[in-house]
């Protein structure tokens, strides 16, 4: 006999004890650092799946690091209808980035088990690995290993200490030569949809619990080495420098500059290193990173061409060398119509006929990637004055619960219309 799904308000209450579980494991005592392939990480892993078999789901962890759990549909093997998000972090990073979005998937699974619901389809979850790209210069690889599109050249990255991104991976307990196994063939996952805070102050200034995302902005992330030449602080006239660190300075401001000459553009300036970084030497050489984003494939184009140049302009003038390395260039990538109509459905189902706020997302997640593989959407959550990254990442257990309610109703609504 077919049961009544949880409210709202118990789905945020089962939630937030769930994000209590899974946010022990961290590197770093009294901080939440859980980074890709670390101890932490394969702790969360183990806690993850085990959460996944109590809701249901058949879990393992795959080569790459991924939790994927599946409840079978009336064909063994058929195409499934997949939820997912992350369990890797940022350094001293927030409670639910990432973590509320497969804590949801798990829930969603648990209760329409509970209620005894036979969908047409297969239900999988997937919690990612790799979607923050702190420790290695990859991006989003754990998600782009489901969609086919895994960069073997990743597995030869290294991290700040040196360890190569395959060396990580074995010993975690994954496996190299099985990522490309991995890849879903065309059409056996007939959507992909993701629960997330929104990173931004879009819904709270609007109180709006939810919203839904209409696309994911486009991305360019790059490593700049500066060398000038280090020399006496004491003894270096100020016109015979080769200062790499005052260079580095002006290209960040320039980046900023840039950013801001562009509508909804962000440009950052996230790491700075200085070499050889003493009080009283000239610095040598600089290495930082550079993070620019915008809705504009074409813009993002645009930026990246001021950018080069000006930054060379400044490289020329102050006697530096000067060499950018682009890591990451991501295209900016639409949700699907039919699913965020879905998801719109859902949210009025479980709010009282509320009409769901739809916004851009600056941010990139693991649905960039799926997109390449079946149609995907994303549910945004309300998040205490938008921060995110950051210990002080906070949201309510009541905006849980009916986001948690509205994706029950949305995996509901597409079995109605594949029914």
């Amino acid at each position: 006999m077919i049961q009544s799904l949880p409210s709202a308000a118990v789905l945020g209450a089962r939630a937030f004890a769930a994000l209590q579980g899974l946010n022990r494991f961290t590197d770093e005592p009294g901080k939440l650092t859980r980074l890709y392939l670390s101890p932490a990480h394969r702790q969360a892993a183990e806690w993850t799946k085990g959460a996944m078999e109590v809701a249901g789901l058949t879990a393992f962890v795959d080569a790459a690091g991924s939790v994927q759990g599946r409840r079978e549909g009336p064909a063994p093997g058929g195409p499934c209808v997949m939820i997912g998000s992350h369990i890797d972090t940022v350094k001293d990073g927030g409670r639910f980035d990432g973590n509320l979005g497969v804590v949801a998937g798990i829930l969603a699974a648990q209760a329409l088990r509970d209620a005894g619901i036979v969908l047409p389809f297969a239900l999988e979850v997937v919690a990612f690995g790799d979607e923050e790209n702190v420790r290695f210069p990859t991006h989003l690889s754990t998600s782009c290993a489901l969609a086919g599109d895994y960069d073997p050249a990743w597995l030869e990255a290294r991290d700040a200490e040196g360890t190569r991104l395959a060396d990580a991976l074995v010993a975690f307990g994954g496996d190299p030569t099985g990522i490309a196994a991995l890849a879903r063939k065309p059409g056996s996952v007939k959507a992909y949809i993701e629960l997330h805070i929104e990173q931004g102050p879009v819904l709270e200034v609007e109180n709006e619990p939810v919203g839904i995302v209409t696309a994911i902005n486009a991305q360019r992330r790059a490593r700049v080495r500066v060398t000038g030449e280090a020399g006496h602080a004491g003894t270096v006239p100020m016109n015979l420098r080769r200062d790499a660190m005052t260079a580095s300075a002006e290209m960040a401001l320039a980046l900023e500059s840039i950013a801001a000459a562009h509508e909804q553009a962000v440009g950052t300036v996230g790491v700075f290193q200085v070499n050889p970084g003493a009080t009283n030497v000239v610095p040598g050489a600089v290495e930082f990173t550079m993070d620019f984003r915008c809705p504009s494939n074409e813009t993002l184009a645009a930026m990246d061409a001021a950018i080069r140049s000006r930054f060379g302009e400044i490289a020329a003038r102050r006697g530096v060398a000067l060499d950018i390395t682009l890591y990451t260039n991501a295209r900016a990538v639409p949700m699907d119509a039919d699913l965020q109509d879905s998801l719109g459905a859902g949210v009025a189902r479980a709010g009282g006929n509320h009409a769901a706020r739809r916004l851009p997302s600056g941010a990139a997640h693991d649905a960039m990637a799926m997109a390449a593989l079946c149609p995907a959407a994303m549910l945004f959550v309300r998040n205490e004055k938008g921060i995110s990254h950051s210990p002080l990442e906070n949201m309510t257990e009541a905006d849980a619960g009916i986001a948690i309610r509205a994706l029950l109703e949305a995996i509901l609504e597409l079995a109605r219309r594949e029914g």
